[in-house]
């Protein structure tokens, strides 16, 4: 069986092998792109980004308390990927905010802090990866008083530290952090390094997207191959 083309009479088989070509090649070409942008491509912080990120933080007006230990994360930066854990018990009576409604409630006020944290976050690729309510008071505590009591427990992944501190170090973040605190009786938030993590995106999307093609592959280009096999 023939197809008459422009060109003139063209096989079938040559138009199934280049559809099949195509099935593979534009969602890998997409897929790599994906992984070029969620990953990070710039390697560790640099000592003039340091430098640079430091005296950002310095001039937004970061408590003193705050830069030693930023300046440490950021000068043990691997370039890899991390989480930040945040353990959050929210406050049952906030007070009123500047910018906010009188009585707003602790998450009407985290709203508007992620507001601006939100939209920064995923434009670097960064985003929750989960969120938990506690169902109960804490069950072992070792060498830390006044941790019984938690709301939620929420996990941040970003690209990268460098995506972090350009987050951070914007003045807009300063201006809605007060939001943040005041939604808060307490937290703990400290960044991770994965060892093992399943749930990757580009983990999963891989897998998604081979069995999901293959399957295409299988049923729509395989039957018109038999088909065109068969005259």
């Amino acid at each position: 069986m023939y197809i008459h083309g422009q060109q003139g009479v063209v096989p079938d088989l040559w138009i199934l092998m280049t559809s099949r070509k195509l099935l593979w090649l534009i969602p890998l070409v997409l897929y790599l792109a994906f992984v070029y942008w969620y990953t990070n491509t710039g390697g560790p912080l640099k000592p003039e980004e340091i430098r640079s990120f430091t005296q950002k933080a310095t001039e937004a007006g970061f408590q003193s308390d705050w830069i030693e230990p930023i300046h440490a994360f950021m000068s043990s930066d691997t370039g890899r990927q991390f989480f930040m854990v945040n353990a959050i018990d929210l406050n049952e009576d906030p007070p009123d905010v500047e910018g906010a409604d009188p009585g707003e409630t602790a998450m009407q006020l985290l709203g508007r802090y992620m507001k601006y944290m939100y939209p920064a976050m995923f434009r670097r690729a960064s985003h929750p990866v989960f969120l938990a309510s506690a169902v109960n008071t804490s069950l072992d505590l070792v060498g830390i008083e006044g941790a019984e009591e938690w709301n939620l427990v929420v996990v941040m992944r970003y690209r990268s530290r460098r995506d972090l501190l350009e987050i951070v170090t914007n003045p807009e973040f300063l201006d809605r952090h007060n939001f943040k605190i005041a939604a808060l009786t307490k937290t703990i938030a400290y960044p991770t390094e994965s060892e093992i993590y399943m749930s990757d995106p580009r983990f999963l999307l891989a897998l998604i997207l081979v069995a999901l093609l293959a399957l295409i592959d299988i049923v729509v280009v395989g039957r018109r191959h038999l088909k065109v096999g068969g005259g």
